[in-house]
């Protein structure tokens, strides 16, 4: 099986996070998007959505301290559509190694390839 590179996203806004994805996406690729947290402004995804692209919403929250349960539930709905690409916004990062642990075990371990962060801030250009 070809594990699903994933990337964790992290910023001080909404609005730079997801400013930081649509400025890497590749529009060949089925991509999945977990956005934490809701919108500040304006989506630069565009509506309707492009074709390939899927977004879901979940309420902000550590998805650490919480059990995981919004993540696990989350993340299993979106293996089921299997993309070929996935980014995770997160609406803070102070518990990113934990996150990390927690994507690296059973039975996410099998299916993403955790890669580098991406962070987004008000210096990034895309």
């Amino acid at each position: 099986m070809t594990r699903i590179p994933a990337t964790l996203v992290t910023g001080a806004s909404a609005a730079l996070r997801e400013a930081a994805i649509a400025g890497v996406l590749d529009g060949r690729l089925r991509t999945a998007l977990i956005l934490e947290g809701l919108p500040d402004g304006s989506s630069p995804f565009g509506a309707p959505l492009p074709a390939g692209l899927s977004i879901v919403r979940i309420a902000p929250g550590c998805i650490c301290c919480s059990g995981n349960l919004t993540m696990k539930v989350t993340l299993n709905r979106i293996l089921r559509q299997h993309p070929e690409r996935l980014y995770i916004s997160l609406a803070n990062s102070n518990h990113l190694p934990q996150i990390r642990q927690f994507l690296q075990q059973e039975p996410y371990d099998a299916w993403l390839g955790l890669t580098q962060e991406l962070i987004a801030d008000n210096h990034s250009s895309f």
